[in-house]
């Protein structure tokens, strides 16, 4: 999943959002010197991507990307399915989508100094282009696609991701619809393993 959907599967607790958000630049125990509700944050960001790359749901909707582009595959479907959430939005949240992200760029803000120094240059990129809202629209998802083709070092098309998702719109749709209810209810309950875990004394 990409930055919306984690952000989303949070809950309403704004130090787990901004862990969640950040939680794929910090490695090994490192997630340790963070304070306990962003900890709970970036570890939830771990159980995000481990139950999403081993899902069969997951796996099919890369099956049904042109082989071209290799293990990126899942990148693409990491990005779409951030564009079937925003497009879907009213099935899984009662708050407006836009409200959701200006509140979320109100909390980037607000904890800058508490997110790791590399990872602020993309925070600040993400307000000021206003990056959440691109995954609403076609066109915003070939800008994302064509972003992140030319910060990889290999020469994998992504462009062409949004030709898969023109062709493949329902199907993927579908499959997005079928999966992300699972992913909810995951990491729900990840949240709570974490809250007994790590509860505060």
């Amino acid at each position: 999943m990409n930055y919306l959907a984690h952000i989303f599967l949070s809950g309403s607790n704004s130090d787990i959002q901004i862990g969640n958000f950040f939680g794929d630049v910090i490695k090994g125990k490192d997630y340790q010197n963070y304070p306990l509700n962003i900890l709970k944050g970036i570890l939830l960001h771990r159980q995000i991507d481990s139950f999403t790359d081993i899902h069969p749901i997951v796996h099919r909707s890369k099956k049904r990307l042109h082989p071209r582009y290799g293990h990126y595959a899942g990148i693409i479907i990491d990005i779409l399915y951030d564009y079937f959430l925003s497009v879907n939005w009213s099935k899984y949240s009662k708050t407006p989508l836009d409200d959701f992200i200006k509140s979320f760029y109100t909390n980037l803000h607000t904890n800058r100094e508490a997110l790791p120094e590399d990872i602020r240059s993309t925070s600040s990129k993400l307000i000021t282009y206003n990056w959440l809202t691109k995954y609403q629209s076609m066109e915003g998802i070939a800008l994302v696609l064509n972003g992140m083709e030319k910060r990889i070092k290999h020469d994998i098309p992504l462009h062409m991701g949004i030709v898969d998702l023109k062709e493949k719109h329902q199907a993927l749709e579908k499959d997005f619809n079928e999966f992300f209810p699972l992913l909810i209810a995951h990491s729900k309950n990840t949240l709570l393993t974490l809250n007994d875990q790590y509860e505060e004394e």
